[in-house]
């Protein structure tokens, strides 16, 4: 699917299903899709096209470009939390655990931390701390912050409501935190400072508008994945070389 087909998927979906941006939130979303949406130019697919800067190097020609007070301290906040790893001794990390699988499923008593049950969620085993390894407590907070802000966007995701699915679909919660990873990397928030990117420049200045920005572009992001995913009629046999086209 081209970069066209693709663009129209997106807005009959947009059209179609409620995604329950807020009114005093919509200029921004707007404007954190147009954030990257100069990076799926090209022949490759339009989600594609968006990953496949996640591995550019950062710009040689790099031209230092001046934070105000507000957004120099946010996307401090905001480094620091990528800086966080999953502590499953934490009680704080357990409990923003618990309460993701309260908020997927309400109806469901969790038996405990380690259990069969967290694979009905998409985690790889039973003990889904050890899936953090690679991208820490964010990708928990991201998880959790789209499940509280936009629970049925959330639901639908993770019970796969949308197009024709395969029989053994996508693991939800390891998509999650590869979404998480591949954000960081495509807006260049490990280096040290400011971004170096241009998508990472755009991001800051947005982040400056609200603190929240990256956990809402988080959401577009998780949206735009499981398009592609349908786009491609994938199964989970394919989930790997999925998230390798991704990137």
């Amino acid at each position: 699917m081209q970069v066209d087909e693709d663009e129209i998927y997106w807005r009959h979906r947009k059209e179609d299903e409620e995604l329950e941006w807020s009114h005093d939130s919509t200029r921004l979303i707007a404007q954190l899709t147009q954030c990257f949406s100069t990076a799926m130019v090209g022949s490759r697919s339009w989600i594609g096209g968006f990953f496949h800067r996640t591995n550019t190097k950062q710009n040689d020609k790099f031209v230092d470009y001046p934070l105000t007070p507000l957004e120099e301290e946010r996307l401090q906040r905001l480094q620091e939390r990528l800086d966080v790893p999953y502590d499953e001794t934490s009680l704080d990390h357990q409990e923003s655990l618990r309460a993701l699988w309260n908020c997927a499923f309400p109806n469901v008593t969790l038996k405990g931390l380690i259990s069969e049950q967290w694979k009905d969620m998409g985690w790889q085993g039973a003990n889904p701390s050890t899936d953090f390894r690679g991208c820490g407590i964010i990708s928990l907070e991201n998880l959790l912050f789209f499940a509280r802000k936009y629970p049925a966007s959330f639901h639908r995701l993770l019970l796969k409501k949308d197009g024709d699915r395969a029989t053994w679909e996508y693991p939800f919660a390891a998509a999650g935190i590869n979404i998480s990873f591949m954000l960081i990397q495509m807006l260049d928030l490990c280096s040290e400072g400011k971004p170096r990117c241009l998508p990472g420049m755009n991001f800051v200045k947005l982040l400056g508008e609200d603190e929240d920005a990256f956990d809402d572009l988080y959401c577009i992001a998780f949206e735009m994945v499981d398009a592609q995913w349908l786009a491609m009629h994938a199964s989970y046999m394919n989930f790997n070389v999925f998230l390798l086209s991704l990137s």
